[in-house]
């Protein structure tokens, strides 16, 4: 019999459907019914059928006629609201909206599963999981050593041995032994008390990502969790039911507590939950209606559900793939306003770098070059200024390759910390098979992630600083020789007067977002934790300050497109003009004042979506492929990627 699941007020309700072509009113009318069926004051509800209410999806909250039948609008099992006239919305009801992105919006089950062993997942891999390209499941492997691992405990339990987390209490309880009746009570309470976090709620991406990298965790075999309960999660997760997650709570040991409980408590039926089906519901409701069924905690479960860096590193793998992209895109962007403002390509020339021979600004180098003016891509617009009197240019133009370069850098070893802390065990105590015993340790420590993504954070706003800089030259006409603000009739119109304005409050932000997190430390658990990384808000500010930089960038690719128009009919390189019309598809140019918002939200977008390095990466590619390295000595440490530059190659300001 079709049912659905239903909130009024503070309550969730099953009503069953023998008719399902009866009208939406009969099934608000029947869950009215049963809502005061058990108020001493009927809810304060006189008469049902003079309580005037709309019915609309708990998804999207897309009102529902009253007249429609249900079989027309609804599916089997579909959540909806009921809201009584007269009504606020329930502080128990939260809708879809918080951290629900577009990519959530569009959310269509994946028909892929990527195979996961505790040792081979990557930061990319979790991102797509967390957008919901793949499906999970465990490698044999894998599973063969979950359930050696669930062997020694169960064996430890009937021996009735005295381990940490298993037989005794936390923290400042570890001397407190636990009686064998009460261990399953044990992990429940522990699960319970210590999801103790404030905030908005994890998107449903990022709890995604932070459901798989739990699952990751335990899939090495070192936390002594059941392949019952292990297989329960992935269940979950190919579902796409999460738990409500808040945001704030944890100091990065041990472990990420506060978070990985809220994610284990809607796993157990408790709290609540999110899945495209149903949105925000009760968590009990949102597995019931996927045909899952909360999970039941053995000894040391709840303990190896919660403890662990998991949070810190799946927003760090989020930061640090945003990072990649959008320094690959701020060299593209640069470059482009190197060329509105009459750069010269000279200092980028390969015998200058390879004399400090640091990869990233090499590399970086070499991107310029593929872009601008050359004799593999000729510029209109360089040709112009060939033979004018300036020497050389300032330093946000002419120092790209060392400001972007040490970024670029960074970001690997940043990239290298979190790709080991993803395949890391970090939980406590440690189940070890082979050696038939557990240890306890502190894998679970934030320290490392912590520390990489504060320096993340200061290497990745220098984008924004320099990028914000290059915006004022552009927008300045005693230095770009363009109209003041990119407009025509200034006065009449302001232009990128206010668009710079706006890059420049995002960069004095990031100022002080980038004071490190991991440099403070508050001892907790009554001096048992006494030490520790700070690392949550790390990861959660790095992310903040990788949007602003995004945004900054959109500005100022806007600002140099605004900027081509001033110097038509002359044209940029190849790749240049490409990026060019990518923008152009979005957004037309500036010929007067209009509202400017939804012109850098749409180029934020197409940096998220890294379509402006698409655009420009064949001829990069190109330009690298067709260049053979000579043979010269050069530092150990570097590398070249093409021979330096022949006398016949133009430069400019000579």
């Amino acid at each position: 019999m079709p049912r659905f699941t239903v909130h009024i007020r503070d309550e969730w309700l099953a009503v069953p459907c023998r008719d399902t072509t009866n009208p939406i009113r009969w099934l608000g009318q029947e869950a009215l019914k049963r809502y005061i069926k058990n108020k001493p004051d009927n809810g304060g509800i006189t008469a049902v059928k003079d309580t005037r209410f709309v019915v609309r999806r708990c998804q999207g909250l897309g009102l529902l006629d009253a007249d429609d039948t249900i079989e027309d609008v609804l599916e089997d099992n579909d959540f909806v609201e009921i809201a009584i006239e007269g009504d606020t919305m329930s502080p128990d009801f939260i809708p879809c909206e918080p951290g629900v992105s577009h990519l959530t919006a569009a959310y269509k089950e994946p028909g892929e599963y990527l195979s996961l062993d505790g040792s081979s997942l990557t930061s990319t891999d979790l991102v797509n999981l967390g957008r919901g390209l793949y499906k999970i499941k465990l490698t044999p492997e894998a599973e063969k050593k979950v359930v050696q691992s669930r062997d020694l405990l169960d064996t430890i339990v009937k021996e009735n041995k005295v381990v940490y987390g298993i037989t005794t209490g936390f923290g400042k309880f570890a001397r407190t032994v636990i009686p064998v009746s009460k261990l399953k009570e044990l992990q429940e309470n522990l699960v319970r008390s210590h999801s103790a976090g404030v905030g908005n709620p994890l998107s449903p991406e990022r709890t995604r990502m932070l459901l798989a990298l739990r699952i990751n965790v335990l899939a090495k075999g070192h936390s002594g969790i059941s392949l019952e309960t292990l297989h329960a999660m992935i269940q979950a997760f190919n579902a796409s039911c999460l738990s409500f997650v808040p945001e704030k709570g944890t100091v990065g040991a041990s472990g990420d507590l506060a978070p990985l409980s809220h994610l284990a408590l809607g796993l157990m039926g408790e709290g609540k939950m999110w899945s495209p089906k149903s949105g925000w519901a009760d968590a009990k409701y949102v597995l019931e209606a996927h045909g899952l069924k909360p999970i039941s905690l053995k000894p040391k479960e709840g303990l190896a559900l919660i403890n662990g860096t998991q949070m810190i590193t799946s927003l760090g793998a989020e930061a640090v793939e945003r990072a990649q992209s959008i320094a690959q895109q701020a060299d593209i962007i640069a470059a482009l306003t190197l060329e509105v403002l009459k750069g010269t390509t000279k200092a980028f020339d390969s015998d200058i770098h390879i004399l400090r021979p640091h990869p990233g600004q090499i590399e970086v180098a070499q991107r310029f070059r593929s872009l601008l003016d050359s004799d593999h891509h000729p510029s209109q617009i360089a040709e112009s200024h060939r033979f004018c009197d300036r020497v050389q240019d300032a330093y946000t133009m002419r120092c790209c390759p060392q400001v972007h370069g040490v970024t670029n850098d960074t970001i690997k070893f940043v990239q290298n910390i979190i790709n080991t802390e993803i395949n890391s065990a970090t939980d406590n105590p440690m189940v070890f098979a082979e050696r038939g015993e557990t240890i306890s340790g502190g894998n679970f420590h934030g320290e490392y992630p912590a520390k990489a993504l504060d320096f993340l954070a200061i290497a990745v706003h220098e984008l924004a600083s320099i990028s914000e800089r290059r915006i004022e030259r552009l927008c300045n006409p005693s230095l770009s020789e363009l109209p003041a603000f990119l407009v025509n009739e200034g006065g009449l119109n302001s232009g990128f007067m206010i668009a710079h304005c706006t890059a420049a409050a995002l960069v004095s932000e990031n100022k002080v977002l980038c004071h490190p997190s991991s440099v403070d430390s508050l001892s907790t658990s009554a001096a048992t934790e006494d030490h520790v990384s700070m690392g949550g808000w790390a990861a959660r500010k790095a992310l903040r300050v990788i949007e602003h930089v995004e945004q900054v960038l959109a500005i100022e690719l806007l600002a140099a497109c605004q900027g081509i128009e001033f110097l038509r009919p002359l044209r940029t390189t190849t790749p240049l003009e490409k990026v060019y019309e990518l923008v152009r598809s979005v957004v037309k140019p500036w010929i007067k004042d209009r509202f400017m918002s939804p012109d850098i939200e749409a180029i934020h977008r197409l940096l998220l979506d890294q379509k402006v390095w698409n655009v420009a990466k064949p001829y990069i590619d190109k330009y690298q492929t067709e260049y053979i390295p000579e043979s010269r000595p050069v530092s150990p440490t570097a590398f070249s990627l093409e021979p330096p530059a022949s006398p016949r190659k133009r430069v400019r300001h000579e």
